[in-house]
Parts: structure tokens; C-alpha cells; sequence
């Protein structure tokens, strides 16, 4: 069993993870991303993974849903290799993924664009019911539903990325920067969401984040990304703890027995 099955056992998981990400490395030409990335995803946990801008979060999201292929290493779904699988395959055996961004068709009006996030499915009594569901969880876009999505603000195209992404009817859920440029009480908003999903649904989710604080408290098992390696994991609850965790990512800076800033120091994480 690899670290990051062994960490999951340990946070009360299950011995066998429905994800398990297994040491790999992913390219950007000669351009090592990550470097023997090791995570694990239980059933119907809510996982976060921290790190800055060019720390290697998308580039773990875009491995596991097959956008990228790693050049070492596994990922492991409900006990399955999937490296290297096609992504229409990926998201035809439940993985759906919410790029940074959002990436709606604009050109579209959201309920289009919510047809697309259904496009494998033939079971049109069950699209009606997610159809429902997504419109309950987002009322804005059954409000907005022959609109254009390209018309939509920022807030309401995360919406839709994350309502598309559930008309797959999806066991893991990737979510890359959900936050990213919205305003708090539309993160509040989306996360609060997000929550209701994992609690409602039982959907088990992948979060990764430069908003620690949000997102930490919604997560279960969380994970630090550094440069393209896992440099902690630990139960989100204890992260919220840390001293490290404090000063990098809350902006909490704490001054030592001399009077001199931790946070000038160079990060040694622990």
C-alpha cells in the first residue's frame, strides 16, 4: 500500500481508496510539473490539495483525467488502472473535471451547456432529475437558462462548469481553483455548494486550492503541493493547525523569541 493509501487508512478512509494517485511524474516537454505525486481519494471525502501558482495542481488534475499522460507512475480508479486512458473513457467511468477557468461554451445558452456535461448518457428520465437537481442547487442558472453562457458573470460560469460537470452523474468530482477570481461571498456561495454536494450526494471530491482557509474547512484530507511534490498531508483539521499552514497560506506570521519573523525564514516544512 503506498503512503498516501497508508495516510487515508490511518484518517479513517477505506483500505482500498475509490483514487489512488501512485508516484507519478508529468511533463511539460523537458519541464518536469510533478515529481512522484502520491494522493488518495476515499469514497465520499472531500480531499485538498494547497499550493501556489506553478506548484502543480492542475497538472495532478489534468493526469488523472487523462488530458495529460504521466511518463512514470499509476492512477488508480474503484481498484482499475486508468493511466493513459482516453478522457471520454475517464469521464464514461464517473470522473468528471471543472478546469481552472471555468471554460463554458459561450456561444451556448447554460442549458446547452448543461446538455453537454450529459452527452454520454441515454437515460433521458435521469437527466431530467439531475436537470432538477443542478437548477436546486443553482437556481441563477434556471433563471438564465436561454442565455448565452459568454453573457454570464464570473460567478454564475462557475455555476454552470460545476452544474455540467454533475449532469455526468459523476462519483469524483475534480475541481481545479473554484475561487479563483470571485469576489467572498461568492466563494462562500460555491463552496457551501460544493459541501452540499459531497454531503447530498455522497460524490466524492478532489479540490485544489490557493484559498487554504476556505477550503480546508470543508475538506476531510488534505495535501501540500510544493514545486511539484507532496510536502504534507494530514487531516484538514490538523492543517488548519499548523504553524506552516498558518503563515504561508493564511497569512498568520508569528514572531520568534528574537523578534524575527518566521515567515523571512526560508520554508522548512515539518
Amino acid at each position: 500500500m503506498s503512503d498516501a493509501a497508508t495516510a487515508v487508512e490511518a484518517q479513517g478512509g477505506e483500505a482500498a481508496p475509490l483514487l489512488e494517485v501512485r508516484n507519478i511524474e508529468t511533463y511539460y516537454g523537458p519541464i518536469m510539473a510533478i515529481r512522484g505525486v502520491s494522493l488518495a481519494v476515499p469514497q465520499g471525502k472531500v480531499v485538498v490539495v494547497l499550493g501556489a501558482n506553478g506548484a502543480g495542481k492542475t497538472t495532478v488534475l489534468k493526469t488523472i483525467s487523462g488530458v495529460m499522460d504521466p511518463q512514470k507512475g499509476q492512477v488508480i480508479y474503484q481498484g482499475a488502472e486508468i493511466t493513459r486512458q482516453d478522457p471520454n473513457r475517464i469521464v464514461a467511468r464517473g470522473i468528471s473535471h471543472v478546469p481552472e477557468g471555468r471554460e463554458v461554451f459561450p456561444f451556448l445558452s447554460v442549458r446547452e451547456n448543461l446538455d453537454m456535461g450529459a452527452f454520454l448518457r441515454r437515460d433521458r428520465e435521469g437527466m431530467q432529475e439531475d436537470l432538477e437537481r443542478v437548477f436546486d442547487y443553482f437556481p441563477r442558472l434556471a433563471e438564465r437558462a436561454n442565455q448565452q453562457a459568454g453573457q454570464l458573470s464570473g460567478g454564475e460560469q462557475q455555476m454552470l462548469a460545476i452544474g455540467r460537470a454533475l449532469m455526468g452523474r459523476p462519483k469524483l468530482l475534480l475541481l481545479d481553483e473554484p475561487s479563483l477570481g470571485l469576489a467572498p461571498l461568492l466563494v462562500k456561495e460555491i463552496f457551501d455548494i460544493v459541501s452540499r454536494i459531497n454531503r447530498e450526494q455522497g460524490v466524492s471530491i478532489l479540490l485544489v486550492e490557493q484559498n487554504a482557509n476556505v477550503a480546508l474547512q470543508v475538506g476531510d484530507i488534505g495535501y501540500v503541493l510544493e514545486v511539484g511534490r507532496i510536502v504534507m498531508e494530514d487531516s484538514c483539521k490538523a492543517l488548519l493547525q499548523k504553524d506552516d499552514i498558518k503563515e504561508f497560506y493564511l497569512g498568520q506570521k508569528e514572531t520568534g523569541v528574537r523578534g524575527k519573523r518566521r515567515w523571512k525564514k526560508k520554508k522548512l516544512w515539518r
